[in-house]
């Protein structure tokens, strides 16, 4: 059974959807839970029902903001093992429909915040034999993004950062790896309901192999399997869990 017990974890965008489930099951799972977030309400609320699990307000865009989490988290915990970037944010449009406002705020959160939050915990990993970094990438970093091109070029972006970062830092004992969900119901995906909620999940599923849009606590499952010692042989894995979506 995969344990993260002992374990410090640091999650950012941890207040819903896929961040919040990690949350809750990493802590599940023996972790004491780090998790950021700008929304001061829902932070505090997920921090008062999930034991170990403490939130810390911030914006991982501001330029000082990773520096200063971790060290909060030295101060408070003593050590980070485990960092999942998973803060995102999405726009849709093409190209002549994507603004250089939209760009710029995308690629500051999904990929320039990712970058500094990762190097800010490189150092102390190293320095106690090793760590992991699981980011939240997509499948639309494996295949293209239609609608939604400053998110899937993010995302690619992304999945280079893991690759580069896993090979720069395995004799480090930091191992990087990636999760590439394809639709899941969160609070993003229904950004772009057309249509009720049931009718517009039964729509995006009919379009994927397994049937049917992926759910929160799945994806958590499988950053909590990456960040555990079960995982110790897989570093610079960009790894698909979107019923089958990226294969098609």
């Amino acid at each position: 059974m995969v344990t993260l017990k002992d374990k410090v974890v640091v999650v950012t965008g941890g207040t819903a959807g896929i961040g919040a489930a990690t949350v809750e099951h990493c802590a599940a799972l023996g972790a004491r839970v780090v998790f950021t977030g700008r929304d001061r309400g829902r932070g505090a609320e997920l921090a008062k029902r999930i034991l170990h699990a403490r939130f810390v307000r911030g914006d991982v865009t501001a330029r000082d903001f990773p520096e200063s989490i971790v060290r909060d988290c030295v101060s408070h915990e003593g050590r980070i093992d485990v960092l999942v970037n998973n803060a995102g944010i999405l726009f849709r449009g093409r190209a002549d429909e994507t603004t250089d406002e939209q760009w710029d705020a995308t690629f500051a959160t999904n990929v320039t915040a990712v970058f500094r939050m990762s190097r800010a915990v490189v150092p102390g990993m190293r320095a106690q034999g090793g760590g992991a970094i699981v980011n939240v990438a997509s499948d639309w970093a494996l295949v293209g993004a239609r609608g939604a091109l400053a998110y899937g070029a993010s995302k690619g972006a992304v999945a280079q950062l893991t690759r580069s970062m896993a090979v720069d830092h395995a004799r480090d004992r930091i191992r990087v790896n990636a999760v590439c969900p394809g639709d899941t119901e969160t609070a993003m995906l229904m950004s772009g309901a057309t249509a009720d909620r049931e009718a517009h999940l039964a729509r995006l599923g009919a379009a994927i192999p397994l049937g049917r849009v992926g759910q929160p606590i799945e994806v958590a499952k499988l950053i909590a399997y990456l960040a555990s010692d079960d995982a110790a042989f897989i570093t610079g894995a960009l790894m698909p869990i979107d019923g089958g979506n990226s294969a098609a």
